[in-house]
This record gives C-alpha cells, sequence and structure tokens, in this order.
C-alpha cells in the first residue's frame, strides 16, 4: 500500500526543487485565504451578529453566530475526506484547484450577502449555507496542500510544511489589521452598517491569484492511490490510531490560535475595553506567527519533531492558566498585548512542525485523505467550536473570565499524551 522512501524522493527529483518559493506561495495562498476569512468572520463577530442574527439578548446574537462559525467546521471532515481522496487518486494539484475555487465562491457570497432587515431570515440561512461551502472547500485544502509540499522537499519537511501554518500568521496579520484600521478610522455607525464587509471583499481577491499560480505548478508528487485500493477505505480500518494521534496532536495548537481570533470578542464583551486593543494584539501574535513558524520547522528538521514539540507544549502547560490570571486581575491593553504575543510565540514554536509530523504519520498513497480527515474532525472539535464553548464556559459563576484558561490547559494535557505515543510508536518501530 505505502509507497517507499526512495520512490517518493525519486518522483520529487524530478522538479520538486526548482522553484521552491512558487510551490510555497502556490500551496499556502489556499491556506491563506481559509484563514483570512476564518480570522475576519471571528474578528467582526460583533458585527457580523447584528447583520445576520439580530436577537433581543446581545450574547445571543454573538452565540448564533459563533454557532454558525463553529457549524461550518462540521462539514470539512467531509469535504477533508472528498477532497484527500481526489488528491490521493487523481493527484495533488487537480483537488487543490477545486478547493480554492470553492473557498472564493463562499467568501464572495457572505461579503456580498443582504441583511437580516433587507431579506429576513433567508440572510442567516444563506450565510450559513456560504459557510458550509467554505467549510467543505478547506477541508480538503491542508490534506493536499500539506502533501503537495512535503513530497517536493522530503528531506527538508519540517521547514517546508510550516509555511502552511507561517500563512495563517499573515492571514492573522492582514485580518487584524483591518479590524484596526477600520474600527480607528470609521464611525462605528459605517462599519456596523457596510465597513465589515470590506476586508471579506479583500480576501475575494486571494481567489483568483492563488488559481492562476496553482495553475501554473508542476505536480511532480508523490503516484495517487492504486486503482483498486481506497484511500478512505484504508484509512478508516487500518489507520484509525494514526488519526486520533494527529488530532491530539493538534489540538492545542488549533485551540490557541481560535482563541487569538475570539480575542477581540473576548476583549469587548468579557473585560469591557475597545475593540482595538483586541485587533493590535491579535496583530501582534501575527507578526510572530508569521517570523516564527519557519524557523522551528528548521529546528525540527535538525532535533527531531516529537523532542522540539513536547518542550514547547510543557512551556504552554505552565503558561496558559497564569496568562488568563493576569489578563483578567490586571486588563489593561498593554498587559492584553503581551499576553497574546506570548501565547502567539509559543504558539508559532509548536506550529513550525505541527504539519510535517501530521504528514509523517500517513504514507503517500493515504497521505492526503489522512491528513484532511484527522485535520478538520481536530480544527472543528477543538477550534471551529472553541468560541462557542469558551463563550458558553463564561457564562458559568465558578469558570467566568478564566473561560479561556482552563478550557486550553485542558486541551494542552491532551496534545501532551498524543506527542508522548508518537514518540513511543517511533522508538518501536525504530527497535
Amino acid at each position: 500500500m505505502a509507497i517507499s522512501a526512495q520512490a517518493e524522493s525519486s518522483v520529487v527529483h524530478e522538479g520538486g526543487r526548482k522553484n521552491v518559493a512558487r510551490l510555497i506561495v502556490a500551496t499556502s495562498l489556499g491556506n491563506a485565504l481559509e484563514w483570512f476569512d476564518i480570522s475576519v468572520y471571528g474578528y467582526f463577530a460583533v458585527y457580523v451578529s447584528k447583520a445576520f442574527f439580530p436577537a433581543n439578548d446581545p450574547t445571543t446574537s454573538l452565540l448564533l453566530t459563533f454557532g454558525t462559525f463553529g457549524l461550518s467546521f462540521l462539514i470539512r471532515p467531509i469535504g477533508g475526506v472528498m477532497l484527500g481522496a481526489y488528491a490521493d487518486r487523481h493527484g495533488r494539484k487537480a483537488s487543490l484547484m477545486v478547493s480554492i475555487a470553492m473557498m472564493t465562491v463562499g467568501t464572495l457570497a457572505v461579503a456580498l450577502m443582504p441583511t437580516y432587515a433587507s431579506i429576513g431570515v433567508l440572510a442567516p440561512i444563506a450565510v450559513i449555507v456560504a459557510r458550509l461551502v467554505q467549510g467543505f472547500s478547506a477541508g480538503g485544502e491542508f490534506g493536499s496542500s500539506t502533501a503537495f509540499l512535503v513530497e517536493h522537499m522530503p528531506g527538508r519537511r519540517g521547514f517546508v510544511a510550516s509555511w502552511q501554518f507561517a500563512s495563517q500568521g499573515v492571514s492573522g496579520l492582514l485580518g487584524s489589521g483591518f479590524g484596526a484600521l477600520l474600527t480607528m478610522m470609521m464611525a462605528p455607525a459605517d462599519l456596523e452598517a457596510w465597513g465589515w464587509r470590506i476586508p471579506f471583499l479583500f480576501g475575494v481577491l486571494i481567489g483568483p491569484v492563488g488559481l492562476y499560480i496553482r495553475n501554473h505548478v508542476e505536480d511532480a508528487t508523490a503516484p495517487p492511490a492504486a486503482k483498486g485500493d481506497s484511500p478512505v477505505r484504508e484509512v478508516l480500518l487500518r489507520q484509525k490510531l494514526r488519526v486520533i494521534l494527529a488530532i491530539g496532536a493538534l489540538a492545542i495548537s488549533t485551540a490557541v490560535n481560535y482563541l487569538i481570533v475570539y480575542m477581540p470578542t473576548y476583549v469587548v464583551k468579557t473585560l469591557n475595553l475597545p475593540p482595538t486593543v483586541g485587533f493590535v494584539a491579535a496583530f501582534a501574535s501575527g507578526v510572530s506567527v508569521t517570523l516564527l513558524t519557519p524557523l522551528a520547522g528548521i529546528v525540527s528538521d535538525r532535533v527531531g519533531r516529537t523532542t522540539h514539540m513536547i518542550a514547547i507544549a510543557i512551556v504552554l502547560l505552565v503558561t496558559l492558566f497564569p496568562v488568563f490570571l493576569l489578563l483578567t486581575g490586571h486588563p489593561t491593553p498593554t498587559i492584553i498585548v503581551l499576553a497574546v504575543l506570548l501565547l502567539g510565540t509559543l504558539k508559532a514554536l509548536y506550529f513550525g512542525p505541527l504539519a510535517a509530523l501530521m504528514s509523517e504519520l500517513f504514507p503517500p498513497a493515504t497521505r492526503a485523505t489522512g491528513l484532511g480527515l484527522s485535520y478538520n474532525i481536530g480544527v472543528t472539535l477543538f477550534g471551529g467550536m472553541g468560541p462557542a464553548t469558551m463563550t458558553w464556559l463564561g457564562g458559568f459563576a465558578l469558570i467566568g473570565e478564566l473561560a479561556p484558561g482552563y478550557y486550553l490547559t485542558a486541551v494542552c494535557v491532551l496534545s501532551l499524551w498524543a506527542l508522548v505515543a508518537i514518540r513511543l510508536r517511533r522508538a518501536d518501530a525504530d527497535g
């Protein structure tokens, strides 16, 4: 079933190293569009809730918005399996073209959607449909693009795959930059009425650029699965533990990521501070992720994935709850920016080797399917539902403002278990 490392490498050498920068840009643009849309939806949730999910209680309106945010993630595993299997059978490039086209259509629909005041209940229904299209397409993006990258540069998987997450940093920079700029430059009434649509319209521009670049890269990746095999059947029947371990390894990174997306809302609704504070904090985190993630990938190529990631996960475990104690005890703009910058830095250091680690859990013939399934289940459970979960937990008197701290600490324990299990499995295989 699995293709040997020598065979995989021989395919790569036929042209995979010629235009490394072009390959990274081509594969990362789709991921960047996905995360730009996610960050903008999260950052502008207060305005989206008023446009499409009006309710007498602002908290209920916000929960409906974040519920829709999470609902779009429920279809992601389906997209991950279907587009991943398509990539394993017909090549990575074919799947990548489909995913970025669908993603662009979904983003355009949200950007141009009439409000609840204009068309009534059709507005939230249409937004949900658009988010489902985006969720399906985004589901297939990570598995296909990560497989595409690591199969072009098998000797530097940590570095090349790290750009999957570094591109999320760039998207976070753009999304939070739009948030900070618009909240400072526009009157609140204009921002609520139409200004929140500007970043969504900007996101639509990424799609055609990505389609053009992807159409002009060589698909010199591992051969697709044998015609008689089913990648989905193989993953579900024989690779379930690999999927579980990949989900566990991903959990804390995606939880921290979505916490930062949630931060502008947390700053306004829980800490009662201006929204600009949350956007500036998220922008600082985006700088850290963009710069440090590739460096962490390079380090992991030298010291090993699990060695690097276990060390960072332990630091996260002892840091998360104190950070939120500090945030709630001293909710000043400076403290908030520094705290989110610290979380973003640790996330970047953990992120760097993650895509390569996950890709190495699966053989080439099922890699896109396995990556798509595990990544999207993990993102759905610990990311997409994260803001709604933290909003819900915050309603309990004994938890309140510290809800993100409790949530992230529990998730971090899960990720540490997964990393240790992966390390032990590799030791057994080597022995």
